[in-house]
């Protein structure tokens, strides 16, 4: 549940499971980049050629969304991958992209 894990203990469980199968020389930066774009990729394929009332329907698809999700999945788990391989502290680098975006996209006046 979202509610009671950290953003450590996902990067662990990720970290664990690529330990046990030794991928720690295929994981450069390049190659986990590639990784999630080809994982997002994928997940937008999901979506391709879809009206809005089709992804409606789509969400409420048990079936369909388990396979979003998987896709989803997939491309947290290269994201996660990379921060944990490379020390980026995923709380930190989106508080910072969020103070850059609220600047580049500022709030709309009332």
């Amino acid at each position: 549940m979202d509610n009671n894990t950290t953003v450590k203990d996902l990067k662990m469980r990720v970290f664990d499971f690529c330990e046990e199968r030794h991928w720690n020389k295929s994981h450069n930066p390049k190659d986990l980049s590639i990784g999630i774009s080809t994982e997002a990729n994928e997940l937008m394929d999901l979506f391709r050629f879809k009206s809005n009332d089709q992804m409606k329907e789509m969400m409420k698809d048990e079936k369909k969304r388990e396979r979003i999700g998987e896709e989803l999945a997939d491309t947290l788990i290269f994201s996660l991958r990379f921060a944990e391989m490379y020390s980026f502290d995923i709380d930190e680098i989106i508080r910072d992209k969020m103070i850059k975006n609220a600047v580049k996209y500022p709030k709309p006046e009332k």
